[in-house]
């Protein structure tokens, strides 16, 4: 069966045939990407010196209020390429000295994801995969990647469901989320890093923390070790950015530093020792990739 025609990929099930009309996330049976190139901002064990060869995908089945890639979320910026294409841009960025290939919100386009995944094996990828995701994800598609992915990169957004449907606009999340990352832990297990401390195999799940949201954050990192321990590693965001002004006036406050440094103090009280922390200065619209086409058509 060819999913696409009938597409249920995300947990918005909206069934639509992507041969002839988009569902929530946009997104047609085709490939769309708006830019591939070494990043440098990632975790250092992602990034390091080389640069993770990141490929930013359109569409995303979320709807966050806050969103920093909005260009490619929201107003759909991109060019449509081939499997063959994407397979090609992967060896690219390998042969740039990517030390990875991080794909960054790819859950529209898993099914042609897979493909050139297999295609650029064939043809000589031997750096890991990153799928770098809201976690806003079907458990049986995770599934479809089984094998394929070698690092997993999921947020954990909320843990109470209220902010959820009010700041991203999705239902059940945090149950759809976690349920997702158990997947991706059962696929890839505990981490494991090469002789230069980057990482190859595991999961590293991001929580960005949003102002005045102290408590629920303190709540997913209490999830996340009680369930995991020290088997996976969570990277704690202070990144906050305001783009634009938002309708929810306490979401146009940068995370105030008091704050995080309590959760930062509350996660070293639970026993916390794999995490990721972020000093002063990490929210600039600096950080914010230029969607600029670099990378996808061949020179």
């Amino acid at each position: 069966m060819n999913i696409l025609k009938k597409c249920n990929l995300c947990p918005r099930n909206c069934s639509v045939n992507r041969y002839n009309t988009l569902g929530y996330c946009q997104q047609s049976n085709k490939i769309r990407i708006a830019k591939a190139a070494l990043t440098y901002f990632e975790e250092p064990c992602i990034s390091s010196s080389k640069g993770s060869g990141t490929i930013f995908f359109s569409g995303c089945n979320l709807g966050c209020v806050f969103c920093q890639n909005k260009d490619i979320s929201k107003k759909n910026y991109g060019k449509y390429i081939s499997i063959k294409r994407l397979a090609e841009i992967m060896l690219e960025l390998q042969s740039k000295g990517a030390i990875n290939i991080n794909l960054v919100t790819p859950t529209p386009h898993v099914i042609n994801i897979a493909k050139a995944i297999k295609l650029a094996k064939k043809e000589g990828l031997v750096i890991p995969i990153i799928y770098n995701t809201s976690s806003y994800e079907n458990v049986e598609t995770i599934k479809l990647l089984d094998g394929l992915i070698d690092v997993y990169l999921p947020d954990l957004k909320y843990y109470d469901d209220k902010y959820a449907k009010k700041y991203s606009n999705a239902k059940n999340y945090f149950q759809v989320a976690t349920n997702a990352i158990l997947e991706m832990y059962r696929q890839v297990g505990n981490p494991i890093f090469d002789k230069d401390d980057n990482i190859v195999k595991g999961i590293i799940v991001r929580h960005l923390m949003l102002p005045t949201l102290k408590e629920d954050t303190k709540k997913v990192l209490y999830y996340l070790y009680n369930t995991y321990h020290d088997n996976i590693y969570i990277s704690i965001m202070n990144q906050y950015t305001i783009i634009e002004p938002l309708k929810y006036e306490e979401l146009n406050h940068k995370v105030k530093d008091k704050d995080y440094d309590e959760v930062i103090d509350y996660a070293i009280s639970l026993g916390i020792k794999n995490a990721y922390c972020q000093l002063d200065n990490t929210s600039s619209k600096d950080f914010i990739p230029n969607f600029d086409l670099e990378g996808v058509v061949k020179n």
